[in-house]
């Protein structure tokens, strides 16, 4: 039997697609999704509520199921007990109601995803980052490598957070118990690897735990650069070079930064005769903010004791400390140095011998042996280039005996230079500076070279003034700003840094009878350097005789008056080149008479 074909109208499909994008199919699309949105609008409490129900009624069955079977008959009970209760509480069906019908929205409402784990660039981020730890913790023979390439990155970090805009944070990973974590070139190595899969431009931090094979790395803030020169809450005996991380030390100090005061952490130099790190070095490049530093350190230590200046670079950054009471003098040329050093350093033999003769008498130490006398030598090498030139002494060894024996003698000695003049610095000078600061840009072997450790950190991208390392004795090395403390002299100066510098400053005493405006004066009195260098040797304090030496607070202008009293008769004998000091085997000083010559053959 033949087939009728059928109508045209099911054959041709071109009648269909007209009637599909015809203009009243497509208003009844769009009519109906707008009542499905309405409805939905409408009914929308309902529907929370009933997936709500459905979900406490999931739970209910879970909870049920869970129950062991001698269990269910009590628990029935209550339920039913309860059920009674409410049904015979006045109004009780219709608050049930209502707490079931809020319960049930409760746990019906719509909830946003928790989102766990990393992101997906963050995840290629953490994978790029293990990839390039495989060459350097991996290695052959390993039956199950933590470290192989395309191993699981998960394993390896343990922890690891993200900031805002997708730059790693913090991260702690774990290494093979093969790996060489004691070496220093091995811990180089990978944290040049971190530092730059991680994103350069910030400082890190690296702490290696040895015992569980673990490496944290950490991202630190900035350092704050708004602390300005102010008095700061401190005991005698201690300093303030700067500020630090919050988790580097354990103090704080409250600082005024700007507008606001705040906690700081501090690091804080304790010097004194308990102190293990007496005297400071500091080393930086040019502009670093060494002499800021000295300036701050000059300005604490006038609270509580007396100040000797030299000035190697001969800019005149410490003339605003001219003429101030407790600034024993301030010298920049060599000849004036040479004379202010050799005082210092006849007055610490002084001050020893004092001491050690009252304690031998049972009593205590004189008052003017007990007031701390501050060396301050900024660029001595500068001096002592000049020195050679001229044939004369080294200054630098006239900071011998202040180095040795300054701990007993209250006697502090700071020095700062530059790097490219270092190797200038005398072997004295080397041995007994165990507090050091390293200031400016400066690479990680130089840090250890100066520090004797390198820094757990990595360089600044900008390094501001005052900004570098820190390192006292044994201590680890702590990141150091110091406040600004600039010359309030300098035209430069801001007002408000001039205005905190100048408020530290004691004011100026009246200068003696014939000095004129600006020149050094110590202790109220006038300081003639022509005459104490042409005195020569004989220069000394006066220190045979602890009961007739020249007072403490007279300074180097004692040293001149010294032939004159000897001259007139006094039955005092100065410590000069008959008269030397030394330690006995028990440590304690003694007086030597005889030549100089014969007291260098002996010791």
């Amino acid at each position: 039997m033949a087939r009728r074909p059928l109508p045209r109208i099911l054959t041709n499909s071109a009648p269909l697609a007209r009637m599909a994008h015809s203009a009243s199919l497509a208003r009844s699309r769009e009519f109906a999704r707008s009542a499905a949105d309405s409805a939905s609008d409408v009914f929308h409490p309902l529907i929370t509520i009933g997936r709500g129900l459905r979900r406490l009624g999931a739970a209910a069955r879970g909870r049920w199921a869970d129950t062991p079977k001698d269990q269910r008959g009590p628990l029935a009970f209550f339920v039913a007990a309860c059920v009674l209760v409410v049904w015979l509480v006045p109004y009780g069906p219709l608050l049930a109601l209502i707490g079931v019908m809020g319960a049930g929205a409760w746990a019906g409402r719509e909830r946003t995803p928790v989102v766990t784990g990393p992101s997906e660039a963050e995840t290629e981020r953490l994978r790029a980052l293990y990839e390039a730890l495989v060459p350097y913790l991996s290695a052959e023979g390993d039956p199950s490598p933590l470290y192989a390439h395309g191993g699981d990155w998960e394993r390896a970090f343990a922890e690891y957070a993200f900031d805002d805009s997708g730059r790693l944070e913090r991260l702690q990973l774990k290494y093979p118990a093969y790996f060489t974590d004691g070496e220093d070139r091995s811990r180089v190595r990978i944290e040049q690897v971190l530092y730059a899969k991680a994103g350069r431009g910030r400082e890190y931090r690296f702490a290696w735990d040895e015992l569980a094979n673990q490496l944290t790395l950490t991202v630190l803030d900035a350092l704050p650069t708004d602390i300005a020169a102010q008095r700061f809450v401190t005991s005698p005996g201690e300093t303030v070079l700067g500020f630090t991380d919050p988790d580097s030390v354990q103090r704080t100090l409250p600082v005024t930064g700007g507008e606001e005061t705040r906690d700081a952490p501090p690091v804080v130099w304790r010097t004194g005769q308990r102190s293990t790190e007496p005297h400071l070095l500091v080393l930086g490049q040019p502009g670093t903010g060494a002499t800021t530093l000295l300036r701050s350190i000059a300005l604490q230590a006038l609270q509580h004791g007396d100040v000797l200046i030299i000035d190697g670079s001969g800019t005149g950054e410490y003339g605003c400390l001219v003429g101030r009471p407790g600034v024993l003098g301030v010298e920049s040329g060599l000849a004036g140095a040479l004379a202010t050093l050799e005082w210092a350093s006849h007055e610490t033999e002084r001050r020893l011998i004092a001491g050690n003769r009252a304690r031998q008498a049972g009593g205590a130490a004189p008052d003017d042996t007990r007031r701390p006398l501050w060396i301050i030598a900024d660029r001595p090498t500068a001096l002592s280039h000049i020195a050679v030139a001229e044939e004369r002494d080294d200054p630098q060894r006239w900071l011998q005996v202040p180095l040795r024996h300054g701990r007993a003698a209250q006697v502090t000695v700071v020095v700062a230079d530059q790097f490219e003049t270092a190797e200038l610095l005398s072997d004295p000078v080397r041995a007994h500076t165990k507090a050091r600061v390293v200031l400016g840009p400066a690479t990680a072997e130089e840090v250890r070279a100066v520090l004797g450790a390198p820094p757990h950190t990595t360089p600044p991208a900008q390094v501001p003034p005052g900004r570098g390392y820190a390192r006292l004795g044994n201590a680890p090395v702590l990141r150091l700003q110091v406040p600004a403390t600039p010359d309030p002299l300098d035209d430069a100066t801001g007002q408000a840094h001039r205005e905190a510098v100048t408020a530290l400053l004691p004011e100026h005493t009246a200068p003696a009878d014939g000095a004129e405006p600006g020149e050094p004066v110590t202790g109220g009195k006038r300081m003639d350097v022509g005459k104490a260098v042409a005195a020569g040797p004989s220069v000394r304090a006066e220190g045979a005789e602890a009961d007739d030496g020249p007072p403490a607070d007279e300074g180097p202008a004692a040293a001149a008056a010294a032939p004159e009293a000897k001259e007139s008769g006094s039955t005092a004998e100065p410590l000069g080149a008959s008269t030397r000091v030394r330690t006995d085997k028990g440590g304690e000083p003694r007086v030597i008479k005889g030549s100089v010559e014969a007291v260098r053959t002996e010791g």
